[in-house]
């Protein structure tokens, strides 16, 4: 039986002020694929983010999510079956509310918890994410207290509040140390390994790309430079043409690297 298309876009344009974001972008993402969205500052990556999870309409083509078109369907009752994770909607979380409490709002997919009523069970499972993602001890700590890579972690669990059947993860480890950036690409791995739902993941770095992961798009200038399994369509070549650089790519137990050309002290490692 052929897996379902959970994230289906057909000729999508954007447009904003008069320039061009995202230019005539086809891509399907099917039922359990892990895929890793990378490109440089300014190529559409976290448009395209904005689009798969239902908080940008394009200017031209067709996005449908979870078999439902964008424009002919409620986005709202759409959201509930989408976990959400970036910059902007940290930025948007409360710093009063309680780490427990961030959890929860995602099963509305809601900013405050206030609006809606939550019972024992959902504040067990609220419980048991935080467990999760090693951030059981903070379920009372104030969100405006936590550190960038507690904040991550919490919003990770909020985004799997839901079972959610679309992840969209963008740029999770921007802002992190090494040691908060390590912990949680081994955490999307587990996710990767453990969840059933689809997960798109969006990073300026191959050395972020979680193992377990399994195709790459790959954006630069707002265009698709390639899209595919992952092992077969990261080349040193794709990523040079996608950067604009003469780069070099290798991967070791599981996780990728990529460096410049010309720095050779990279190569014999």
């Amino acid at each position: 039986m052929a897996a379902a298309v959970v994230l289906d876009l057909n000729g999508v344009h954007l447009v904003r002020d008069g320039r061009t974001i995202l230019d005539g972008i086809d891509w399907q993402v099917l039922a359990g694929e892990r895929w890793v969205v990378v490109g440089p500052n300014g190529s559409g990556k976290t448009t395209l983010c904005r689009l798969a999870s239902l908080y940008v309409h394009p200017s031209a083509g067709v996005v449908s999510v979870l078999g439902r078109r964008m424009g002919r369907s409620d986005v709202r009752a759409l959201r509930a079956h989408l976990g959400v994770t970036s910059q902007a909607l940290a930025d948007l979380m409360r710093p009063e509310l309680h780490a427990a409490d961030i959890v929860l709002t995602g099963r509305n997919a809601a900013l405050t918890p206030w609006w809606h009523e939550y019972d024992g069970a959902d504040r067990a499972r609220a419980a048991s994410l935080l467990a999760r993602v090693g951030c059981a001890h903070l379920a009372g700590s104030r969100y405006g207290t936590l550190s960038a890579g507690e904040r991550q972690r919490v919003l990770l669990a909020r985004a799997l509040v839901n079972d959610p059947s679309l992840l969209v993860l963008d740029e999770p480890t921007a802002g992190l140390d090494l040691a908060g950036r390590e912990q949680l690409v081994a955490l999307l791995s587990e996710v990767a390994a453990a969840d059933a739902g689809a997960i798109v993941l969006v990073t300026h770095h191959v050395d972020e790309i979680p193992p377990g992961f399994t195709h790459v798009l790959m954006l630069s200038g707002g265009r698709l430079v390639a899209r595919g399994p992952l092992d077969a369509t990261l080349t040193a070549e794709r990523l040079s043409t996608c950067f604009g650089l003469p780069l070099r790519l290798a991967r070791r137990d599981g996780r990728w690297w990529a460096w410049g050309a010309g720095d050779a002290a990279r190569a014999g490692g």
